[in-house]
């Protein structure tokens, strides 16, 4: 079992651009770690507290095969100078004997500043 991390950004909050913004990156983290639906244990997703708009666990549950995956999501404690307008995901999934450093990480938009070593 291994913990896939991602995050991105959006540029308003608006369940259009939350919505996008997590299926962009929720498909990303699927493709590069080459997952099916049966792999995904969990998803966690968590947004800045300027994120009120929508749930991201929405768009995710509507994709196909994913329905009965389970999603949480919650809210990033509020640290003074922290990256704004971000949507993050932790999503748990067997990945077989995949070692820790060849999981890929997804960062993407204004997110990669928080892991410019994993970011695409």
């Amino acid at each position: 079992m291994r913990g896939i991390r991602g995050a991105t950004t959006v540029t308003e909050n608006t369940a259009e651009a939350i919505y996008a913004a997590t299926v962009t990156l929720f498909q990303a983290i699927v493709k590069d770690n080459h997952l099916e639906p049966e792999a995904i244990s969990s998803v966690m997703t968590s947004v800045t507290q300027d994120i009120d708009a929508a749930f991201p666990a929405k768009p995710i549950r509507e994709l196909a095969g994913f329905q009965f995956v389970p999603i949480m999501g919650v809210m990033e404690i509020p640290v003074a100078g922290a990256l704004p307008m971000c949507i993050r995901l932790m999503v748990n999934a067997e990945l077989g004997e995949t070692k820790q450093q060849d999981v890929v990480h997804v960062y993407l938009e204004g997110a990669k500043v928080l892991r410019p070593d994993l970011a695409k």
